[in-house]
């Protein structure tokens, strides 16, 4: 008989230090046969919907959250039973345990004779890193498995798994053996000081708590080893999360509807909040005849250069920004705090404000200054498709240098654009219309645009920003003016 191991998928850390996501659909059921990488779950983190591949080759045994939870990184949300001679399949995926189910398996051990290499395979499972790793062989070589959603810990020569945070193995040392008594009365003394520092929690929950005033002393915690939980904390008080769509007080009429804050919302409400009050905004204005413009964008469109291609006056003013750039660098940078100085990029990662079904997002086109008109157009339509399908990656939506906001969509002329946090400026397009404007000292009819420019005032002079807004306006007035900047 085929020996078989239960495996926990722990929620891994899916990018720039993300600690929770939530649980948007499952992908499969409990009893489902699942491959290695084959996809299992969507979840939307503080800034993308990311599709989950399972980390094993096995069934699905258990499904530890439902869809709608958000979970902390590092919970098991999943379980599979996988073959114990091919367990080593989904070594490489952060977040993973295992626990014996067949015949011959470690259940039959003593627990008091558990091995230091297994107490090291589960904390290692707490930490995110591959449960098999404590139980490597000492003298092998060092060795991490990839995997679709990150790598797993580099094992040393020693046997023992890299070593990590403190706080993230909590949660198990409940179901571990006793380890040996510390003889060390520093050591002691050091960990008690720490333990009675604070109450054991998550920094998501000690977020929680600090945001409700509550005082996390005063919440018993239900969790493993007293952990206090982020249900204990809402217990504490009733703060507990109103599904979108309920009315707020039932049994009466509908007059207001609460919607939970979370998600690529949340990430968005509290970057604009630290921006607006962290970077001294000014904003500034310019309305031009964009007529030679539009002529120029109908000629391309009848091009057979540009078939299959989808040009807007977006596609054209983004290339006008970089174009403007290139004699304006100021605008390109961001304000290093920690240092005091003011990093000035010598590329372009142009982020599109995109409105998206979840909130507002502000993917970046990588490298856009060294794309030709066709390319950038290509890279447009991409990534406005990819943002309303909710596909965007973390890494698409991080490392922008300059953004662009096209409100004229929605028939809006002008407005004053939050900067992106880590960004100099922002550009927002407004609507293009028919308006009088005087032509050579005659009235006629013309096609105009209003551009509105933000701008963070400690890295960029009202005269920089003044000439690039300048500059960007007679491109757009007349696009021959391109020879003149290049």
């Amino acid at each position: 008989m085929t020996a078989t191991m239960i495996k926990e998928f722990r929620l891994p850390d899916l990018g720039e230090g993300l600690t929770e996501s939530e649980i948007l659909s499952w992908k499969v059921a409990v009893g489902d046969t699942v491959t290695l990488n084959q996809v299992i779950a969507e979840v939307e983190t503080a800034k993308a919907v990311v599709e989950l591949p399972s980390p094993f080759a096995g069934v699905v045994a258990e499904l530890h959250e439902q869809p709608g939870t958000v979970v902390e990184v590092g919970k098991p949300i999943v379980s599979f039973e996988v073959d114990d001679a091919g367990s080593s399949l989904g070594g490489g995926a952060p977040g993973n345990g295992e626990r014996s189910a067949g015949a011959g398996s470690a259940g039959n051990r003593s627990a008091g004779n558990q091995s230091a290499g297994d107490r090291a395979a589960v904390d290692a499972s707490a930490k995110g890193a591959p449960a098999n790793a404590g139980a490597q062989a000492v003298g092998a070589p060092a060795k991490r498995e990839p995997n679709l959603v990150g790598y797993g810990a580099v094992v040393e020569h020693s046997g023992r798994p890299t070593r990590r945070a403190r706080g993230q193995v909590q949660e198990v040392k409940a179901a571990l053996p006793a380890p040996p008594a510390v003889t060390e009365p520093a050591v002691a003394r050091q960990a008690e000081a720490e333990n009675s520092e604070r109450p054991r929690s998550t920094p998501p929950v000690r977020k929680l708590a600090r945001d409700l005033g509550i005082e996390l002393e005063l919440v018993p915690g239900t969790g493993p080893g007293g952990l206090i939980t982020r249900e204990d904390v809402q217990n504490f008080t009733g703060a507990v999360e109103v599904p979108a769509g309920v009315p707020a007080v039932a049994g009466h009429d509908e007059r207001e509807t609460r919607t939970p804050i979370k998600g690529v919302r949340k990430f968005t409400a509290a970057a604009m909040v630290h921006s607006a009050f962290t970077a001294p905004h000014v904003t500034e204005f310019l309305t031009v005849d964009v007529t030679a413009t539009m002529e120029l964008l109908a000629r391309l469109k009848g091009n057979k250069a540009f078939d299959g291609y989808k040009l807007t006056p977006l596609t054209i003013a983004s290339k006008a920004v970089l174009v403007a750039l290139r004699n304006n660098p100021s605008l390109n940078s961001r304000w290093d705090e920690a240092s005091q100085e003011i990093v000035q990029f010598n590329y372009v990662n142009l982020g599109i404000a995109a409105a998206t079904p979840r909130g507002l997002t502000v993917p970046n086109i990588k490298d856009a200054d060294r794309l030709t008109l066709r390319e950038l157009s290509a890279a447009l339509t991409e990534l406005t498709d990819t943002a309303r399908a909710g596909k965007t990656s973390p890494s698409e939506l991080s490392g922008g240098t300059i953004s662009i906001t096209n409100i004229g969509v929605f028939g809006i002329d002008a407005g004053t654009p939050i900067l992106n946090p880590g960004e100099a400026a922002i550009v927002a397009l407004g609507a293009v219309r028919k308006a009088p404007w005087v032509v050579n000292d005659e009235l006629a009819v013309r096609q105009v645009m209003s551009l509105s420019l933000s701008f963070d005032h400690r890295l960029v002079d009202g005269e920089q920003g003044s000439r690039f807004l300048a500059d960007l306006g007679a491109i757009l007035s007349d696009p021959a003016m391109v020879m003149t900047m290049i």
